[in-house]
């Protein structure tokens, strides 16, 4: 019996406290009009003291759950994305799992930064195919406000926290009527480290580090990189990418978002933006955009959905699924 995984719920939580720009203009060499020109970021939400990468992948996920109709005993698999773990390990995804009460299956981090919510799909996907597992929660969430150099403009006026969070369930493909994740491209190349990471790590400084990034040359990969990926993704499933219903974008930069829209030839309107009060949220951004996009009734069920990420690695790639 060959089985599709279908996403049957979405959430997604944003910490209370929201830093605009001219919040950041009192304490960092910016202004609002310099942001907003370069990025499309106006605001951007911050963790509280105490409030942790779980905290929030927990409440993102408990809407998700919520929204699909499942309960604790019905997962059996638990994907975390995050580059902001609450601890070296355990993976923030067995904390997760223990605070929303699932006392069975696996559950495990996956790490490709703003990738990583495309990656985690893709993954559990292949998990949930194979009927290896049932039913599959899988989060985007971070807490990038605890890496930011808030004396580096370039970049901390970019980066914001939340979670973002699916419930995708094997269902077989008769009983699907097509939905589900219909491909993925994944990709990374090693060689260009340098141009976004954090200079710190357990095992070579012993510390959380900063976050550093070279945003020109990152920008000039980007429209590329991302365009190639949903070209391949759109390919394999047999599918032109003029049929996608709705683009929902890793939220890093509106100009990169705009860049890609021009190169595929989508329109404005199939586009989820929510760069300007989002900001940057790395592995949560998809996520949390694409569960603004459904309650807000701009996706709906049986839309054909493009999802792609670009992080540090670099990683990028693509995911077309019918929802």
């Amino acid at each position: 019996m060959s089985l599709s995984a279908v996403v049957d719920g979405v959430g997604s939580y944003l910490p209370e406290k929201v830093l605009t720009n001219a919040d950041l203009a009192k304490f960092v060499d910016t202004s609002d009009e310099w942001i907003t020109e370069r990025t499309g970021i106006r605001q951007r939400h911050q963790a509280a003291d105490g409030e942790y990468t779980s905290d929030l992948a927990v409440e993102a996920g408990r809407k998700a759950m919520e929204h699909a109709g499942v309960t604790a005993a019905d997962i059996d698999l638990v994907v975390v994305a995050t580059a902001t773990p609450d601890l070296t390990f355990p993976a923030t995804a067995a904390i997760t799992q223990a605070k929303l009460g699932i006392k069975q299956g696996a559950a495990f981090d996956l790490q490709a930064v703003c990738t990583g919510f495309v990656y985690a799909v893709s993954t559990a996907e292949k998990f949930l195919i194979t009927g290896q597992h049932k039913r599959a929660l899988v989060i985007g969430a971070e807490t990038f406000s605890r890496i930011l150099d808030w004396k580096d403009r370039t970049t901390c006026v970019l980066f914001g926290d939340g979670a973002g969070a699916f419930v995708m369930s094997a269902v077989p493909e008769e009983e699907a009527g097509g939905r589900g994740i219909l491909s993925s491209h994944l990709r990374c190349d090693g060689s260009m480290v340098d141009l976004l990471y954090v200079d710190g790590g357990v095992s070579m400084t012993q510390t959380a580090g900063h976050l550093r990034m070279q945003g020109n040359k990152v920008f000039r990969e980007a429209v590329n990189r991302i365009s190639s990926a949903m070209i391949e993704a759109a390919k394999v499933a047999d599918i032109n990418p003029s049929e996608i219903d709705v683009f929902v974008p890793h939220q890093a930069n509106q100009r990169i978002i705009d860049g890609v829209v021009r190169k595929l030839n989508i329109s404005n309107e199939q586009v989820i933006s929510t760069i300007a009060h989002h900001g940057n949220t790395s592995a949560a951004s998809i996520p949390l955009a694409f569960d603004e996009a459904v309650t807000d009734g701009r996706i709906k069920r049986g839309d054909l959905v493009m999802l792609e990420g670009m992080g540090g690695g670099l990683t990028w790639g693509a995911a077309l699924l019918r929802y």
